[in-house]
């Protein structure tokens, strides 16, 4: 797959580089380029960052940091077991827990949420930093929910960093899940307090919490540009028109009268 000219490889992280560095110097150069690309266009482009994931997982499978690009490339495209098996190779040659959430997350999206509750109760957890632990919590209560759990969902969010009034970059997703897993119990008051204290915290945008408090609310947004919602508009301000008519005509098609 092609490389952008401005991609040199040196944009990977320190510790990145420092894994590459048991490779030959031409190949390491070629394996960073690829990993720079997954970076770049995990997010708004997850298929071509699959593609360059397998191009470097090609070159390099014995590097560890290439190995988790590969899962995370994988997970993204929806590939669970792929990303699982990348993730699981990736612990073995780090030796790290970092990944314990992500990879009980792919047992939820391959249909087996009682293994990611079984992960949740395993001692990796407690090596976990406050982030991980949070999203350790976040699968857990997932799949309590794909298990038909809503309350257990519920609770299984309720912890300290759920009360903290602290903002952290992990905040405004747990408050969120913890507002959807109310509403799905029919809470909807609570909810929608919990949908506003998310997007509080949402200074990046990474919930819909506007959209949600919307939806509770009420309202709804119109698409400027869909020619339906346009004629719809259109209908409904000509019935206005006729209503506002009819009272000033008297509602029967006479004069009003002062």
């Amino acid at each position: 797959m092609p490389i952008p000219e401005d991609v040199t490889g040196a944009e990977v992280d320190k510790s990145v580089r420092q894994e590459l560095m048991s490779l030959p110097k031409t190949l390491a150069e070629d394996v960073a380029k690829n990993l720079v690309m997954v970076g770049r266009l995990l997010d708004e482009d997850p298929e071509r960052a699959y593609g360059y994931a397998r191009v470097a997982l090609r070159l390099a499978s014995r590097v560890g940091a290439v190995r988790e690009a590969a899962g995370f490339a994988a997970y993204a495209v929806g590939k669970y077991a792929e990303a699982l098996a990348e993730f699981r190779a990736a612990r073995r040659m780090s030796g790290s827990t970092d990944l314990w959430p992500v990879m009980a997350d792919c047992e939820r999206g391959m249909g087996r949420p009682e293994r990611a509750l079984a992960m949740a109760g395993e001692p990796e957890v407690q090596k976990l930093d406050r982030a991980g632990q949070v999203e350790m919590r976040l699968v857990a209560a997932g799949a309590r929910r794909d298990l038909g759990q809503a309350e257990a969902a519920v609770v299984t969010l309720q912890s300290s960093e759920l009360a903290s009034h602290t903002v952290h970059p992990w905040t405004a997703r747990l408050r969120y899940a913890y507002a959807d897993a109310l509403l799905a119990t029919g809470r909807e008051e609570e909810a929608r307090e919990w949908f506003a204290r998310a997007l509080e915290a949402d200074q990046g945008g990474t919930t819909d919490a506007s959209d949600r408090l919307a939806e509770l609310d009420g309202v709804e947004f119109v698409d400027a540009l869909d020619p339906d919602q346009d004629d719809d508009l259109g209908t409904a301000q000509a019935d206005g028109h006729q209503e506002r008519a009819g009272e000033r005509d008297g509602g029967d098609g006479e004069p009003g009268r002062d």
